[in-house]
């Protein structure tokens, strides 16, 4: 063996390490997280691949980070470079062994024959987080406007920065974030900042089955206790009874482990139509209500009875002789105050003052006679009976056209809704709207006896109209003593029953009056909130109205792609996870919120009238 060979091996000399520190240095543009900044670090940013996304940075968890780190985390990035970014796991963490393929036949082996016990590679956590921006100087976040460099560390935001950066704050509690077990997902009700969020109204939308009466009988439940007026139009029943504490033994082990107790509404009240029934007789604060033909305008009323051309011309021709008729006699106006009013009617907003559907009626049935060459009619109104000259004057004064049989088969339509029994009732008094926007004053309006989906139109049309108006007043008295007016909220169950796009095509008048209390509501504290489980019957303009979303589950992809296109802000794995999601689950979109959540909706302590 040669010398050399048997000679020690000798030391690396100063000037190559020297050089090797030096050339690491060049590698890592000098700079090196210490220690102190790496504590606390749960994951560290990965190269880019040929499948990395704009806006997405791929983040590796070592296997002791996984436990804290969830799908929806927030986290912190500490460039390399020097810069921050605040980003959220969109998707995974997913699973992958170390060094190793996941599908290589080692692998499945082991897992297979090791029975997960034996030969078990170690594994580490791959996620990919959008980033929400760059954190600038004070914690202002700014659109990024680099990536982060490889090999970054990562660290995960704490509960109370969480929820801060999240916008998660206010009175409202809708749930739990997916994930985070004590990130309660909040929004206001209050303050400058709750009247960007409820007035600005909201969409709860899923299948059956998917959790919306949940919701919405805790939301109803928290609105009150804040001191909201709550208003609901109760299609089915099912909410008649929120005024008792939860039965459900799902619903009270649900409540308990989240720490809540079974609980009433207080402050229900309980509507039902004249001449109807309710789902919940035994409520202790029941009364029926009618409806008052003056509150209506005449061309709403238009479009429920769905009349034709020449019956619309002949309505408006019998309006007006009643108008003139109510004149004469001395009904409206009857003195200048009255005048004055008269000169602010707007009759696409309102019907005319004092009007009610009997004088109409009775109108219309002298004409018929009057065109028919019959006896004088018999007149229901005393004191259109009383002064048979007078009709007849007021008939011929504005020339209704002829054509007999148009003007019974409006007779007729007419007649049928009379029969109804629901206007201008003897046996009980029109809705007092001073009384149910009361603060803390919950109204449920049951319609679920009328088996007429014209007559809950009616209803809808009047209370919107009510409600606006009484609000509006509310407004003006709380500005002149510098106060903030008591937020209203309007949930309209079914509402593709009221607001489908076949329906909004024969009904404008009705929509509009809709369109002008979202517009108007904005200003004045009042929100309305549509629950329906079959969006896709609602047309684009009533998207338009919704700021705020609660999605439960939605199976169809066409609707699914359809509120795609009108809800922004939701990511696509969010979007993929809309048609499995479970009872109880919900994607939440809201103004106030940093970003939209899936959340665990909180159970309801109240009572709920499940349906068939």
């Amino acid at each position: 063996m040669d010398d050399d060979q048997d000679s020690p091996v000798a030391a690396v000399p100063e000037s190559a390490l020297r050089s090797l520190e030096e050339e690491i240095q060049e590698t890592t543009d000098g700079r090196q997280p210490s220690l102190e900044e790496e504590a606390g670090c749960v994951g560290w940013t990965m190269f880019d691949t040929a499948q990395s996304n704009d806006g997405t940075v791929t983040v590796l968890f070592p296997r002791e980070s996984l436990e804290a780190v969830t799908n929806q985390s927030l986290l912190r990035i500490h460039s390399n470079d020097g810069r921050r970014y605040l980003a959220a796991i969109v998707r995974g963490p997913f699973m992958e062994p170390d060094g190793l393929r996941a599908d290589m036949p080692l692998v499945v082996t082991a897992t297979v024959r090791g029975r997960g016990r034996i030969l078990l590679p170690n594994y580490h956590g791959r996620a990919q987080v959008e980033l929400l921006g760059e954190e600038v100087e004070g914690g202002t976040l700014v659109p990024p406007r680099r990536r982060p460099l490889p090999n970054s560390p990562v660290f995960l935001l704490e509960r109370p920065e969480m929820a801060r950066v999240l916008g998660s704050q206010g009175e409202i509690v809708l749930g739990l974030a997916d994930g985070q077990e004590e990130l309660e997902v909040r929004v206001p009700l209050k303050g400058r900042e709750g009247k960007g969020v409820f007035p600005r109204h909201t969409g709860v939308l899923g299948t059956t089955g998917g959790g919306k009466s949940t919701t919405i009988a805790s939301l109803i439940a928290q609105l009150q206790r804040q001191g909201a007026a709550v208003v609901l139009i109760d299609t089915e029943g099912e909410y008649t009874a929120i005024h008792e504490p939860t039965d459900d033994p799902h619903m009270v082990r649900a409540l308990e482990r989240r720490g809540l107790r079974p609980a009433g509404v207080p402050g229900t009240h309980l509507y039902h139509l004249v001449g109807r029934s309710t789902a919940n007789p035994a409520h202790p604060e029941r009364r029926p209500f009618s409806l008052r033909f003056s509150a209506l305008s005449p061309y709403a009323v238009m479009e429920v009875l769905d009349l034709t051309d020449a019956q619309q011309e002949r309505f408006l021709k019998a309006y007006d002789a009643t108008k003139l008729l109510m004149e004469r006699l001395g009904i409206f106006p009857s003195d200048d105050v009255d005048r004055e009013r008269l000169l602010r009617l707007d009759e696409f907003e309102a019907g005319y003052p004092k009007m009610t559907l009997a004088y109409l009626y009775d109108v219309v049935k002298a004409i018929v006679a009057q065109l028919a060459d019959g006896p004088p009619p018999r007149l229901e109104t005393p004191l259109f009976a009383q002064q048979p000259a007078a009709v007849a004057e007021a008939v011929r004064a504005v020339a209704p056209p002829g054509h007999l049989m148009s003007w019974r088969a409006l007779m007729g339509r007419l007649g049928r809704l009379k029969r109804l029994g629901v206007f201008d009732s003897p046996n009980a008094q029109p809705l007092d709207y001073s009384e149910m926007l009361r603060p803390g004053r919950v109204s449920i309006i049951d319609v679920s006896d009328t088996d007429s989906p014209q007559v809950n139109n009616l209803v809808i049309a009047e209370l919107l109209r009510g409600l606006q108006r009484q609000q509006d007043r509310n407004y003006r008295l709380a500005q002149r003593r510098g106060e903030t007016p008591t937020p209203v909220i309007l949930f309209i169950e079914e509402a593709h029953e009221f607001l489908s796009r076949e329906r909004i095509a024969r009904m404008p008048v009705l929509f509009q009056q809709v369109a002008r209390l979202a517009r108007r509501g904005r200003k004045r504290w009042l929100g309305l909130v549509f629950v329906t489980q079959l969006p896709q019957h609602l047309p684009d303009e009533v998207l338009g109205l919704v700021n705020n979303w609660v999605l439960h589950k939605v199976n169809d992809a066409a609707v699914v792609a359809r509120l795609r296109r009108s809800i922004g802000g939701i990511d696509d794995a969010l979007w993929g996870r809309l048609p499995n999601l479970a009872p109880g689950q919900a994607i939440l979109s809201f103004t106030s919120l940093g970003r939209p959540l899936l959340a665990a909706i909180d159970p309801a302590p109240c009572k709920l009238r499940m349906t068939d």
